[in-house]
């Protein structure tokens, strides 16, 4: 099973993890790992490798950031290139993480990585357009 640790600025990485929590449940092979305004690069940096320490990496690990080019993004590309079969995701929504932890069983890690793509896209929709995919589709069946 792929290991994930899901990091962000503030309280987003427990504020996701509580919500998965909600949804899905509690997760095997998942931390989730804040970076508060008091904590420095190097300490996250730690809280990382020892992360990476208690959820495995033998099947691939992806780090799933909140911000690309922000600390968590940046020490997480660091550890990417330094070990072998770990992935960084960034731009991460509650829809990329619930879609992705039910689907972890069944993907390598670049599977993993396409396919968490998808799912935040998918995830970024506004109700104008849902409801114009929804007159589409009604009109369709309808023979229009």
């Amino acid at each position: 099973m792929l290991s994930v640790i899901i990091s962000g600025h503030g309280t987003f990485a427990s504020g996701m993890e509580k919500a998965m929590h909600q949804v899905i449940g509690a997760q095997e092979q998942c931390v989730a790992i804040d970076f508060p305004p008091e904590s420095t690069t190097q300490q996250l940096q730690e809280q990382f490798r020892t992360a990476m320490e208690n959820v495995g990496t033998q099947d691939g690990l992806v780090f799933i950031t909140d911000l690309l080019g922000g600390s968590p993004f940046r020490i997480a590309s660091t550890l990417a290139l330094e070990h072998g079969n770990i992935e960084v995701i960034t731009g991460a929504n509650l829809q990329l993480i619930l879609e992705m932890m039910l689907e972890r069983d069944e993907l390598n890690i670049t599977e993993f990585r396409e396919q968490a793509l998808l799912c935040g896209h998918r995830g970024m929709t506004c109700l104008f357009d849902e409801l114009a995919k929804q007159s589409q589709t009604e009109m369709a069946c309808e023979g229009i």
